[in-house]
């Protein structure tokens, strides 16, 4: 998402409106950075970020107490009259007369939290850089298996969310099912479902089903990073599969690198087991073993030795 609108953020954070900008729902914010304006309030202007909510903390809110209300009056109408996007007090400390003023003055929204002064700021700024993050949606299943984020991709009707009920008999969660939205953040790619559609399945010849209803609170999880994609497709003869897993392949979402595995589908094939093996497996390499190397290793040291040998 580019921007967040200033409504939108007064909903989902729950602040108290003191007084609302008549343009509230066209204010838009696009960075998560803010501002605490103490130098704009002891006189210094210059480099003045007021492109950013301003936040009034305990410490700005006392030393403007501690000011005549003339001087306050001229230090919130210098800043009053940048456009700022918003002003929130904390602590749900009390909003001076002349902030009032100017707010209605300059049509400026003023706005109010019970939070501390930290603990606001940090609510904020991951707020804003979760839904202010790059985003994409794929079509596919989200799963986490073993504590790992498992997104499954392929043609429609590979079997993709019937492999998925089974990881959930299995013990397993569902995060998202044929459409997953995924952002990127700083710890990586996290994927979840859209509200609409959130904990719902669709199985053919059985319709929708609700995952939670039916497996309970255990069985979901509202969203989840990403790990390892695995891709499903067809079962074709004429194709040479990876046997050994000495090349890793990955799929880049986002400009990130996530590793992909190609699992070809026909009769008989226990894809879920498959899985579940998977998921262990790029544990495994996560934690710095890799089967597939350690085998090859073997296999070069034994040859080197009876090459000496024969030598």
């Amino acid at each position: 998402m580019d921007y967040i609108t200033l409504d939108r953020i007064v909903e989902d954070l729950k602040m108290e409106v003191v007084f609302k900008a008549d343009n509230i729902e066209e204010i838009k914010i696009n960075a998560s950075e803010i501002n605490r304006p103490g130098l704009q309030l002891s006189g210094y202007y210059d480099k003045f970020a007021h492109e950013r909510l301003q936040i009034i903390g305990n410490v700005e809110w006392h030393y403007c107490n501690s000011l005549t209300e003339d001087v306050r009056y001229d230090r919130f109408d210098k800043i009053f009259s940048y456009p700022f996007p918003a002003i929130i007090i904390s602590r749900e400390l009390p909003v001076f007369p002349e902030m009032l003023k100017l707010g209605i003055h300059y049509n400026r929204s003023i706005l109010r939290t019970e939070l501390s002064t930290t603990k606001f700021v940090n609510l904020l700024i991951n707020y804003l850089d979760y839904v202010l993050a790059p985003e994409t949606t794929v079509h596919g299943v989200l799963v986490e298996v073993y504590g790992m984020g498992i997104l499954i991709m392929g043609e429609s009707g590979v079997g993709k969310s019937e492999t998925a009920l089974e990881l959930i008999k299995r013990g397993h969660r569902l995060v998202a099912d044929d459409v997953v939205e995924i952002k990127k953040v700083e710890e990586g790619l996290r994927g979840e479902a859209p509200d609409l559609i959130r904990y719902f399945m669709e199985i053919r010849g059985i319709g929708i089903l609700d995952i939670e209803r039916l497996y309970g609170v255990g069985a979901i999880k509202s969203n989840e990073f990403i790990d390892l994609v695995i891709e499903f497709e067809f079962w074709d003869s004429t194709k040479e599969y990876d046997r050994v897993g000495l090349d890793g392949d990955s799929i880049e979402l986002l400009g990130v690198k996530v590793p992909k595995l190609v699992i070809p589908v026909r009769p008989g094939r226990n894809l879920a087991m498959i899985i579940e093996v998977a998921a262990r497996n790029t544990r495994q390499k996560k934690l710095g073993y890799n089967a597939a190397v350690e085998l090859n290793n073997k296999i070069k040291k034994r040859a080197k030795a009876r090459r000496d040998k024969i030598i």
